[in-house]
């Protein structure tokens, strides 16, 4: 076979699938040389299936033509598959078949599937509002898709019909900004109309994923887990503790099975979902606190003064109880990390009453993200030294703490 005739089959398996997948080269072998000829050209890759399990598709940077003559003579064709270049490609793909679909165009040019576009963070709001998608996500990745019910509906438009299997987050290397990120396989398969949605929101910039979103992608496992499922497993930990001290538990709830949708890093950074986090983090410290633990060993309400010289009763906050009774029950060598947790949590207290009595125009800054991250840093440690103060407790060191809720293996972004 003539070199033109083998780069065009190769060219036409790529463009013409629907994936655009490689040439396989196993029935191949004899042509050798025309093969190596064409790397040497620049015209083709050969991707092994060593980088990436599945060499049918261009999922990662193939490498360079040196290294790619080596493989053959080492590795041969039996699992090795061909794709043309970007150069190439750049002289033979029809770009105005793309103009609707410019992620699309993307890999037809050549970019590896598993490359990544980074997004604004606000193109996720219209899936996130409207009843018609399912929206899922983690802390560090999600998928959006139509609810059946809407997928076989006339009602919705078939463009509007999307799946995107997977996005997760990516930050800016200099300033910790957050963004979205997803790879070119998955924006390539979504309509020319919501391909051109996402487009019109791309940033640019230097990111970087997430790193257990990098490695899921890989099929790796999660080496750590978010700071948002550490404090609920903290919170569910202290329960246990309060129990195993024949006590009720400290919290209402540990919220371990019934985690808050917004409790999470901040979708859009904006002063309105900012204090609405503010509000929602109170509620599951200040709030969910069970008086009933206290049993009465510390007085639940106090005497104030007035300026007409009348006593009046007033019940003291959760907070305050949960001070005096540690300042009463618990003998500590050192006070302060105690101290430092109390003043966290009046801290979230006073910032979550300062938005109940005045009205801010909202405002979207990148600074709230930080911000969040800043405090939920700050409560994780706080709850964090309350366990670990329970943990003291003679009936409670039996008990197993997740190894890696001991070890902190946490991302707190």
């Amino acid at each position: 076979m003539k070199k033109g005739k083998l780069l065009e089959k190769i060219t036409t398996k790529y463009l013409g699938s629907r994936d655009f997948n490689g040439l396989p080269l196993s029935s191949y072998k004899s042509e050798k040389e025309n093969i190596i000829a064409l790397v040497r050209e620049g015209k083709i890759e050969i991707n092994f299936g060593d980088r990436h399990h599945n060499p049918h598709i261009r999922a990662l940077e193939l490498d360079d033509k040196d290294a790619q003559i080596l493989k053959i003579e080492s590795m041969g064709f039996e699992y090795a598959c061909a794709y043309p270049t970007k150069e190439h490609l750049k002289k033979v793909v029809n770009v105005d078949e793309f103009k609707d679909r410019p992620f699309t165009l993307k890999i037809a040019l050549g970019e590896p599937q598993l490359n990544y576009a980074v997004f604004d963070l606000s193109v996720l709001e219209s899936y996130i509002n409207d009843p018609r998608y399912i929206y899922s996500i983690d802390d560090i990745q999600g998928f959006i898709s139509v609810s059946d019910e809407y997928d076989q509906s006339s009602q919705m438009k078939p463009s509007d019909k999307i799946v995107l299997q997977s996005f997760g987050f990516c930050y800016e290397k200099n300033t910790m900004n957050r963004a979205v990120a997803v790879f070119y396989r998955y924006l390539a398969d979504l309509t020319p109309e919501h391909q051109q949605i996402w487009d019109f929101k791309v940033l640019t910039g230097d990111y970087f994923l997430h790193p257990d979103y990098a490695r899921s992608s890989g099929g790796d496992f999660y080496e750590r887990v978010s700071i948002f499922v550490a404090f609920i497993e903290e919170l569910h930990t202290i329960n246990e503790f309060s129990k195993l001290m024949g006590r009720p538990t400290l919290f209402h709830e540990s919220y371990r099975d019934n985690r808050p949708r917004d409790f999470g890093f901040l979708i859009r950074p904006t002063l309105k979902e900012f204090n609405s986090f503010v509000l929602l983090l109170d509620k599951m410290i200040s709030e969910n606190i069970n008086k009933d633990f206290f049993q009465q060993e510390v007085p639940y309400e106090t005497e104030m003064k007035r300026v007409d010289d009348k006593i009046i009763v007033q019940k003291k906050g959760t907070i305050v109880l949960l001070k005096e009774w540690l300042d009463k029950m618990i003998f500590l060598k050192d006070p302060e990390p105690a101290e430092k947790m109390i003043q966290t949590f009046q801290k979230i207290r006073r910032m979550r009453m300062k938005p109940a009595h005045k009205v801010d125009e909202d405002k979207f800054e990148q600074e709230y993200f930080k911000k969040q991250r800043e405090l939920m840093i700050e409560a994780y440690s706080a709850i964090r030294t309350l366990r670990l103060i329970f943990a003291n407790h003679p009936k409670t060191r039996a008990y197993k703490v997740p190894e890696w809720l001991f070890k902190g293996e946490i991302w707190s972004f």
